[in-house]
């Protein structure tokens, strides 16, 4: 029984780092492209340098403290849901999953709150739509869309035999309820009248 709990554990705690990982890639991803991708693509064979001149010419700038706090939000978050797996405060699968996948579901929110001012100073120094140009910030949300999707996923098929629910139950569970009730469904005990 020890053993099998701390193998829930460690798989809990391993799942927890996954998403944790995914979610500092994303964050990666979206400080690059608000920060790299987006200014070389909204103006075309100028370098950064050129660019970050051009700002300032213009009384912008793209703060990088400000981009680095909204992206960094989500990652985070991630670590506290190590942490609490970790401290067994979440001890159930499902519960990990969920959070990990609603803090990526948050990425898309945070990534327009983190893009907006940036883009909007490269719209104002170059007389350019405020718009992403480069096409990481549309994978960003296609990623975040994918993720609300596993999330209702999750939610809907819990507990289903064969779903994607159960598949995240803990085993200890399953098989209690089966030991509980037998192979079949279970059926309400008939009570019976005494003359």
């Amino acid at each position: 029984m020890g053993t099998k709990g701390n193998s829930s554990q460690t798989s809990r705690v391993i799942v927890s780092i996954v998403g944790l990982l995914t979610i500092a890639g994303y964050t990666l991803t979206s400080a690059l492209q608000i920060l790299v991708w987006n200014p070389l693509a909204a103006v075309p064979g100028a370098s950064l340098d050129e660019i970050h001149e051009g700002l300032a010419r213009r009384n912008e700038s793209i703060s990088l403290v400000g981009v680095l706090t909204w992206s960094g939000i989500g990652t985070l978050l991630g670590v506290l849901v190590v942490l609490l797996t970790a401290t067994r405060v979440i001890s159930r699968m499902r519960t990990v999953v969920i959070f990990q996948l609603l803090i990526l579901v948050l990425g898309a929110p945070m990534y327009f709150f983190a893009s907006f001012s940036a883009g909007m100073a490269l719209a104002d120094a170059f007389f350019i739509s405020g718009g992403d140009y480069a096409p990481w910030g549309s994978l960003l949300c296609l990623v975040s869309g994918a993720a609300l999707v596993g999330v209702l996923m999750v939610m809907i098929f819990r507990g289903k035999p064969g779903c994607i629910g159960s598949a995240l139950k803990p085993a200890s569970t399953i098989h209690a309820r089966r030991r509980r009730y037998g192979t079949g469904s279970y059926t309400l005990p008939v009570r019976t009248e005494q003359s």
